[in-house]
């Protein structure tokens, strides 16, 4: 789905290999991408030649991304790049613990055990498009919403296919996607792996592979209309950092979309203003909705709800849930200068 490999461009937009960049690239000293701080150390310096000159900006540029950078919230250039490219390689910085929470703690869980209950032993007959039945999506709804939320979320139209519940056909995708469900003669079956994950420990079992094969193999861009921006989903690590160091508050969705920016404002480059909407807008609701509505929350690591800002209804704000800090553990002694709290 996404170019991950570390010699593909690196996504902060310097044009530079990403194995040796990160934000930070090499370059000559009138090269404007040049750190200004480069610029300073070199002017300072006399060299014998373009050997010479290389050498040092070698060991300036090392040591540079070895330094804690304020936009990336104590963490280095060279940590973020780990976290980019190697989340998951890299247990010096982060782990993600092989848990197993109840599905009640977890929207995508509730969904999946339904989903399997669905299945059964016997299978599931699909419909003539390869979707899940009517009566399974509407069990779905229930499961994940409860019944006054179901009545809310259906009160402008039902539940009559698979499309017409989002969370539901994204985790019977993601299912398949992870091999725990597959087609075979019409019917929906469990896997052997699905069956002896359930065995071990029911649909709590196989969070862990749910949670892998979601930032790694699902396409969070098939799930809604903005541009592809496969950054977004390739820093989902870097957006777990700042939801453990800020989340503790409640804090509106705009605060994480404009430190994420901030980290990487090339992402701009990737987006045309329009007529009705600035590329940065485009760019934060992207983030909002990818990383925070659809990733973090819909796998329980945090929660949000509406609030009125400026008298308007619409915007939402973010907390971090106690799954996140028991699944995700970054071994980062930065500190911690806290801004203020969101006061709603």
């Amino acid at each position: 789905m996404n170019d991950n490999s570390p010699d593909a461009s690196c996504p902060c937009g310097s044009g530079r290999p990403a194995r040796g960049c990160c934000r930070f690239p090499l370059g000559q000293p009138a090269d404007p991408d040049v750190p200004a701080e480069v610029r300073q150390a070199l002017a300072r310096q006399e060299f014998e030649d373009l050997a010479h000159v290389q050498r040092f900006l070698d060991d300036f540029m090392a040591r540079y991304n070895r330094q804690p950078r304020e936009e990336f919230h104590g963490l280095s250039p060279e940590q973020v790049r780990r976290l980019i490219y190697f989340p998951f390689e890299s247990p010096e910085l982060v782990q993600i613990t092989e848990m197993a929470p109840a599905p009640e703690q977890v929207p995508m869980l509730r969904i999946f055990q339904v989903l399997v209950e669905a299945v059964g032993d016997q299978g599931l007959k699909h419909t003539a498009r390869g979707n899940l039945p009517r009566k399974v999506c509407r069990e779905m709804a229930l499961a994940r919403l409860g019944e006054a939320g179901y009545r809310e979320a259906t009160r402008f139209g039902g539940i009559n296919t698979e499309l017409d519940y989002d969370e539901g056909h994204a985790t019977r995708v993601l299912a398949e996607l992870a091999g725990l469900v597959r087609k075979y003669r019409g019917r929906f079956v469990l896997t052997r792996k699905c069956r002896g994950l359930l065995e071990r420990g029911g649909a709590a079992a196989a969070w862990p592979l749910l949670f892998e094969t979601y930032v790694r193999k699902f396409n969070w861009a098939y799930r809604d209309g903005y541009p592809d921006l496969p950054f977004i989903q390739q820093a989902w690590a870097f957006s777990l950092y700042l939801l453990v160091r800020h989340g503790t508050a409640w804090r509106l969705d705009e605060f994480y979309s404009g430190h994420f920016l901030r980290a990487f404002p090339a992402l701009l480059k990737e987006v045309r203003d329009e007529p009705y909407r600035s590329a940065e807008d485009t760019v934060r609701r992207c983030y909002a909705t990818r990383t925070l509505a659809r990733f973090a929350c819909f796998l329980g690591l945090a929660e949000s709800e509406r609030v009125e800002t400026g008298g308007i209804l619409g915007a939402r704000r973010v907390r971090a849930l106690p799954l996140l800090h028991e699944l995700v553990r970054f071994n980062v002694t930065a500190p911690l200068h806290e801004p203020p709290a969101t006061v709603m």
